[in-house]
This record gives structure tokens, sequence and C-alpha cells, in this order.
């Protein structure tokens, strides 16, 4: 269902009695899941270093950095790349960021979410704190 547009990927959502047709870019999915991710305590930051001062400064776009989708037919896996702040569990707050992720996903687009698979790209240690 996924076809090149503008160079990007995008997938058609296939709705009963429509009256025209919706299509999504892959980059969608990523935003998606990064916004959801940073929403998190724990999450300093996407493994690019991109903080939630910097989001908030720079615009959605930067959400998908350290964020790769895969979207077969109307499924998707998500791989992304964290930074934790120091002192949280890192595997609670991952399946806080999976199950938000995951839920996101599902909500706003229609998409099932086969997997979302993280990779703790680093621990930051919040010098105001000490």
């Amino acid at each position: 269902m996924g076809k090149e547009t503008e160079g990007r990927s995008t997938h058609v959502i296939h709705e009963k009695d429509k009256i025209g047709q919706v299509v999504i870019a892959d980059e969608v999915f990523a935003i998606i899941a990064g916004l959801a991710a940073t929403e998190i305590d724990g999450v300093h930051s996407m493994a690019d270093n991109i903080t939630k001062e910097l989001i908030a400064k720079l615009g959605m776009k930067t959400l998908s950095k350290g964020v790769k989708v895969e979207v077969m037919e109307d499924k998707v896996s998500v791989y992304m790349a964290l930074n934790i702040e120091f002192g949280y569990n890192i595997p609670q707050v991952s399946t806080l960021v999976q199950e938000r992720v995951k839920a996101s996903i599902e909500n706003m687009t229609g998409f099932s979410v086969l997997d979302v698979n993280i990779k703790i790209a680093g621990v930051v240690v919040d010098r105001d704190r000490q």
C-alpha cells in the first residue's frame, strides 16, 4: 500500500464509504512516536540529543530524529534510540515508552503496531540535581 511521493514513503488509509483518500507519510509515524516517547518521565531526549526544550523551539519535524519506522500494509514497526535521565529505572521507562508509542500510533492512525524497539543510547546526568 505504500508508495513514494516527493521522495517520501506514504501510506493510504482506506475507509468504508470514503469521500476521498487519506495519505500518511512515514515521517508522521516517526513524529508521533518521538512525541509520545518524550512525554514519559525519565526520557531526557532522543538519541540525536534532541531535548524537550529544543523540540519546543525547533518544531515537530525534529521529533523524527532518532526514530525509524517500517510500515507494511497497515502494520508498523518502530525503532528508536533514547537518552535516559540518571536515576530512572531503564526497564520501567522503556516499558512506559513502548506502551505510549504503541497507543499513540494506533489511536492516531488506525495502523497496528507490531513492535516498539528501544535502544538506550545514553544516560544523562542533570547537574542541577546535585
